[in-house]
C-alpha cells in the first residue's frame, strides 16, 4: 500500500564536493559504503569513483523503488547514466517491517528525527527483514559498460551515502515506499492496534472505557512535532537539473520548469529572511502581479537574455521594451516600472511641492548659478538635456538618463530632486 500524497521519486542536488573529508558520519552511511567496498572487484576503479564524486562530478540523484539514477561526468569529460538497483521489499518483508517499527514508538520518532535507530535495524533483522544492503546487494547499471561497478557507479554510491546521512527515508524509498505512505501506514496501524487493546463493553454508566494513557501517548510520538524556526539562509538553493537523466516527456520544456524553480527558490529565501528579521510584522499583500510585472521582475533578477527573449514573446512585446522595464524594476520594483510606464503617475506637481523642488535644486546650486541646470517642467517630468527627473506617487524624484533617444531609468528614487539630478548625470549605475 502506497500513500497517494508523495510521489514515489524523489530527485536530489548534489550536495558540494566532499574534499578533504569522510563521506559520511553516521554509522547507516558507513554501512552502505561497506556493501560497496566489500563487493567492487577492482579497487583502481573503486578510486576513481571515489574520486569523481570527491569533484563533484556526480549530477542530480533520482531516488526511487529499487534503483538510484544520476548522471556521473568522466575525468575525459563524457558523461554517462549510472543506476544502482537495489532489491525491493515484498509485502510479507513490509508487514514485518512496519509491525517492527510500529512495536516501538521511538522508532520513527527517531527516523523523523533523522536519524536511523540501531535497535530498529537489529529488530527488523530479527523479523527477518534485512534493512541495510549487504555485499553484493547494490548492483550496477552503467551506459559505460565497464567492469562490475565501474567508477560511475562507485561515485553515484558514494554520492548517496552523504544524502543517506541527511535523511535515512531514503533507505526506505529505495525499499519501496516513500516517507508520506509510510508515516500514514505506520499511524494506522498503531490506531488499530490501540483500538482493539482497548475494546471493551461500555461501563455502567454508559462513558466509554477512554484510551490508555501508554497507548496515548505512543500514538502522539507517531505525530512529527512542530519544527522549530529556521535559519536564515545565506542563498536559494540550486534546483536539480531536470533533464540530466532522462529526455523530458513531450511537451514538457525541462529548461522553463528549471527557471521557475529557481526563481521560486530565490523568492522564497527572500520571504524567509524577511520573516526572520527581529521586528518583522507580516504586513497585507496589495495584490498579485501582472504577467507584464512578473516578466520585468523575471528579468531583473535573472538577467539571462535568452530568458528576456522568451519572456518578451510570451508577453507579445519587444525584447527593447522589456529590458527597459527590467532595469525600472531593478532600481524600484514595482514602483519604478510603474513611474517609467506612467505619464502622470505623480500627477500635476501641487504648487507648493513645485516651489519645494526648486528651491532645492537653487539651494544646491547657490555657489554657481550658472551651472545650475535649466530643467524644463512638463507636468511631473522635469528635463535637462540628457537628464530627466520624475515625480512619483510618494512624492520621491527617480532620475533617468537619454541613451540612444530613449529614457532609460538610472537610478532609485530620492527625496531630494538635486541629488536625483546627479545620479543620472552618472554613468558608473547599475546597467
Amino acid at each position: 500500500m502506497t500513500g497517494t500524497g508523495e510521489p514515489e521519486e524523489r530527485t536530489l542536488s548534489a550536495p558540494p564536493p566532499a574534499r578533504g573529508r569522510a563521506f559520511t558520519h553516521t554509522w547507516w552511511g558507513r554501512r552502505w559504503l561497506r556493501a560497496l567496498e566489500e563487493t567492487v572487484l577492482d579497487a583502481a576503479q573503486l578510486r576513481r569513483g571515489r574520486a569523481y564524486a570527491r569533484q563533484g562530478a556526480v549530477g542530480a540523484v533520482t531516488v526511487r523503488p529499487g534503483r538510484i539514477t544520476a548522471v556521473v561526468s568522466g575525468g575525459d569529460g563524457s558523461r554517462c547514466r549510472a543506476d544502482v538497483l537495489v532489491r525491493e521489499f515484498d509485502a510479507g518483508e513490509w508487514d514485518r517491517l512496519l509491525d517492527t517499527v510500529a512495536g516501538e514508538a521511538g522508532h520513527l520518532a527517531a527516523l523523523l528525527d533523522h536519524e536511523m535507530p540501531p535497535d530498529l535495524v537489529e529488530d527488523a533483522e530479527n523479523a527477518g527483514v534485512e534493512l541495510l544492503p549487504g555485499v553484493g546487494d547494490l548492483d550496477p547499471e552503467c551506459a559505460c559498460e565497464g567492469w562490475y561497478h565501474c567508477p560511475h557507479t562507485a561515485a553515484l554510491s558514494y554520492q548517496l551515502a552523504r544524502l543517506l546521512d541527511q535523511d535515512p527515508f531514503l533507505l526506505l524509498l529505495m525499499r519501496g515506499r516513500g516517507r508520506s505512505a509510510l508515516v500514514g501506514d505506520l499511524q494506522a496501524r498503531s490506531a488499530a492496534h490501540a483500538r482493539s487493546e482497548t475494546a471493551a463493553p461500555v461501563a455502567e454508566s454508559g462513558e466509554p472505557p477512554g484510551v490508555p494513557a501508554a497507548e496515548a501517548y505512543a500514538l502522539a510520538t507517531l505525530l512529527p512535532s512542530l519544527p522549530g524556526a529556521p535559519e536564515p539562509v545565506a542563498g536559494p538553493g540550486v534546483p536539480p537539473v531536470l533533464d540530466e537523466v532522462v529526455a523530458p516527456a513531450p511537451g514538457v520544456d525541462a529548461r522553463g520548469l528549471e527557471l521557475l524553480a529557481e526563481d521560486a527558490a530565490g523568492r522564497a529565501r527572500r520571504l524567509l529572511a524577511e520573516a526572520l528579521t527581529p521586528g518583522h510584522h507580516a504586513t497585507p499583500v496589495s495584490g498579485e502581479l501582472t504577467v507584464w510585472q512578473d516578466a520585468a521582475r523575471m528579468a531583473a533578477t535573472h538577467r539571462d537574455p535568452a530568458l528576456t527573449a522568451r519572456l518578451a514573446r510570451g508577453c507579445g512585446r519587444g525584447v527593447a521594451e522589456l529590458e527597459l522595464a527590467a532595469r525600472a524594476w531593478r532600481f524600484g520594483g514595482a514602483a519604478g516600472l510603474a513611474v517609467l510606464e506612467g505619464r502622470g503617475d505623480g500627477g500635476e506637481l501641487a504648487p507648493e511641492e513645485a516651489a519645494r523642488a526648486r528651491a532645492s535644486l537653487a539651494a544646491a546650486w547657490a555657489d554657481d548659478e550658472a551651472a545650475r541646470p535649466g530643467l524644463r517642467a512638463d507636468g511631473d517630468r522635469w528635463t535637462a538635456g540628457e537628464a530627466q527627473l520624475r515625480y512619483g506617487r510618494d512624492g520621491r524624484w527617480w532620475p533617468f538618463r537619454r541613451e540612444g533617444g530613449v529614457w532609460w531609468p538610472a537610478g532609485g528614487p530620492e527625496w531630494d530632486p538635486a541629488a536625483a539630478h546627479a545620479i543620472a548625470l552618472r554613468r558608473d549605475e547599475d546597467s
